[in-house]
């Protein structure tokens, strides 16, 4: 399937790999990193997020330790190890699918700034989230927001989440919301292998984290009395 209206043809994809944050222009500095969160079973070889992982340079997946067992407690803190292996001052851009949307949201839940523990994940996309009815975790799921910039992707005929439900989701967690038509649960069945955009937003959104950071540095006065 190809997707409607994708703006492939005006920011294609860069070769080898490469991503804005290797430029020297405007949105040079400390790169602004890739985390891909894959859902039930993992994304194989030709799901689009295995081909949006190779899109950025030092681009990380989160692997589970069980792929087939949709543990949301688990599935969250293994997004925290994850993160934990790289610095912490790593600004992290997710991509979460499927059931890995339901573990972000949880793993952000327990990782807000007033709680302490930080979370290096700036913003995310999230694509055909799992119903949390499915799974029986709906309460342990945030309601007020991500804390983070966030864009969630829904379909009109996904198995796994009505478009309605999506659609309320993205109110309770804050995010923008956009519905991409009959496009399935928006993997390798329905078509979805190379998808320019979800690079597209994902360009977006390290767009908009390198230029808060020059933001930052330009006043760490202001930024420091805001802390």
């Amino acid at each position: 399937m190809s997707t409607p209206h994708s703006p492939s043809s005006r920011h294609p994809a860069h070769p080898h790999g490469t991503s804005l944050t290797r430029s020297t222009g405007a949105y040079a500095g400390e790169p602004v990193k890739v985390l891909i969160i894959p859902g039930l079973h993992d994304s194989g070889a030709t799901h689009w997020q295995s081909w949006l992982q190779t899109q950025y340079r030092g681009a990380v997946r989160v692997k589970q330790h069980d792929w087939h067992q949709p543990e949301l407690d688990r599935w969250a803190d293994q997004i925290g190890e994850t993160l934990a292996r790289s610095s912490d001052k790593t600004t992290w851009v997710a991509v979460a699918h499927s059931f890995g949307c339901l573990a972000l949201a949880r793993h952000l839940a327990l990782h807000k700034p007033e709680s302490g523990a930080s979370c290096g994940i700036r913003a995310a996309l999230l694509v055909a989230p799992a119903d949390p009815v499915k799974f029986n975790v709906t309460e342990r799921l945030p309601t007020e927001g991500l804390g983070i910039p966030s864009t969630l992707i829904g379909s009109e005929n996904d198995p796994w989440m009505p478009l309605e439900r999506a659609r309320s989701w993205a109110g309770h967690w804050g995010a923008r919301f956009h519905n991409l038509g009959q496009a399935g649960h928006i993997n390798v069945e329905s078509g979805h292998g190379p998808w320019p955009l979800a690079r597209y937003l994902v360009d977006q959104m390290i767009r908009d984290q390198q230029r808060q950071r020059r933001i930052d540095r330009a006043h760490p006065l202001e930024l420091h009395y805001a802390i």
